[in-house]
């Protein structure tokens, strides 16, 4: 065993890696063996899969991010799957219907994007990028019997949702049961020690580790780590909810998304967002209980903590000052995103009355310019009232979805998202 090997052993009883195998983690499959593997000295093979069917990353997949760093740090080998296989199926977790499969360039495309935001959190050089095509393009159709030979119907409908919609005569496509079976044949390519996921994926970790087994392998172990709520403190935190703070959200917006939360979310965000230490976490959670401490105070410091492991403390300091001053204020920001009153000729709409205030379609001009995810998503937020006028042309609160609006007016998409309308010669 060499030096490092021996230092990696010593920690194990200590206070570092206590933390590491349980904050975040519900649960390790199995523990003994794990810590078997870990006091063996060997450098574990840490497998994680990321599905590239949406292109962004967001501080929820961090949590499982900053654990495959803090493994790394102890001197061992993650390996990146990019399932540029499994993407073209579409992971249903926690769907309720079949998704649609994309295309080959699509994943691509959405890959390249994880990539560079993966590398954010995890450390690049101590990473082993595996594409699923390496394997899967040499499968035949031979190859691919014997791995559905390996398993029965019966074990796949014991995944809770294929099991719902089958019950429920939904359709369930048999392209959709061989997903964990894929996942599955992803941990005997690379000889997978350990294997990371959310709750949400047990399933498919089980049988990678079930698989190993049949073919001879070491079984890996399983990180089963907590799924992080989003920023509604109600639901689990995903993109299509619309209640994500993404890994390449602007300082601000991170920063305003936190303050944001629920204070119920506080503690969680805390505890999974962040590598502040369990005993300082201890005196925040007394202190908020005893209601000795502000939670608007925990809130700047949780949003400073996110924004600087993104951006780094020099915007997490900045994005702290113009929240004081636009929310804490009621100023307008220093800086905000900028259309010409000509461009937004494109988006009036006629007008019944020859001599009205000029209208514009709100929709589209604000998902055009970045605003919003959808123009669904500004159609709700209009009718939700968060959508106002609040300087120059037209100034008020959005009543529908057409407003007046020219040069100097300041547009406000809910608490932190703004739009200035600007002289088209300036």
């Amino acid at each position: 065993m060499s030096e490092r090997d021996d230092d990696t052993g010593r920690e194990l009883a200590g206070e570092p890696l206590r933390e590491i195998t349980t904050r975040g983690v519900i649960e390790i499959i199995p523990e003994d063996e794990f810590r078997e593997a870990l006091a063996s000295g060997r450098k574990l093979r840490l497998k994680f899969g990321l599905d590239p069917s949406k292109p962004d990353l967001h501080i929820g997949h961090g949590v499982l991010l900053r654990k495959l760093r803090q493994f790394q740090e102890l001197g061992h080998q993650v390996v990146l799957i990019i399932g540029d296989w499994t993407a073209r199926i579409g992971d249903p977790s926690g769907q309720s219907a079949t998704r649609p499969m994309l295309t080959a360039e699509d994943v691509r495309e959405n890959a390249e994007t994880y990539m560079r935001q993966f590398f954010h959190v995890v450390d690049r050089e101590r990473t082993e990028v595996r594409w699923q095509s390496e394997w899967f393009d040499a499968f035949t159709l031979a190859d691919v019997v014997r791995l559905a030979a390996r398993f029965t119907v019966a074990q796949m409908l014991q995944r809770e949702d294929f099991r719902t919609r089958f019950d429920a005569k939904k359709p369930l496509g048999v392209h959709e049961l061989f997903y964990p079976l894929l996942q599955a044949y992803d941990s005997v390519a690379i000889d997978a020690d350990v294997e990371f996921g959310g709750s949400d994926q047990l399933f498919n970790l089980l049988v990678g580790r079930e698989l190993q087994t049949e073919v001879g392998q070491r079984p890996q172990s399983i990180f089963v780590m907590k799924l992080l709520v989003g920023t509604d403190g109600a639901q689990k935190m995903a993109k299509s909810m619309e209640n994500t703070i993404n890994f390449e959200d602007a300082p601000n917006e991170q920063y305003g998304k936190v303050m944001s939360l629920p204070d119920s979310a506080l503690m969680e965000y805390l505890d999974l967002a962040t590598d502040i230490p369990d005993e300082e976490l201890d005196a925040i959670r007394s202190d908020l209980e005893a209601k000795s401490a502000n939670p608007m105070d925990v809130k700047k410091r949780l949003a400073s903590e996110i924004v600087a492991q993104f951006h780094g403390k020099p915007a997490a300091e900045e994005a702290a000052a113009e929240f004081q001053r636009v929310f804490q204020r009621h100023q307008t920001p220093q800086e905000m995103s900028e259309v010409s009153a000509a461009d937004i000729k494109t988006y009036s709409v006629e007008q019944s009355e020859a001599n009205a205030a000029p209208q514009y379609d709100l929709p589209h001009l604000l998902h055009d310019k970045g605003l919003v995810a959808s123009v669904t998503e500004a159609r709700r937020l209009i009718k939700q009232g968060a959508v106002q006028v609040i300087e120059g042309p037209g100034k008020g609160a959005v009543g529908g979805a057409s407003a007046e609006l020219g040069a100097g007016s300041v547009l406000k998409v809910g608490k932190h998202r703004f739009l200035r309308i600007v002289d088209s010669d300036a």
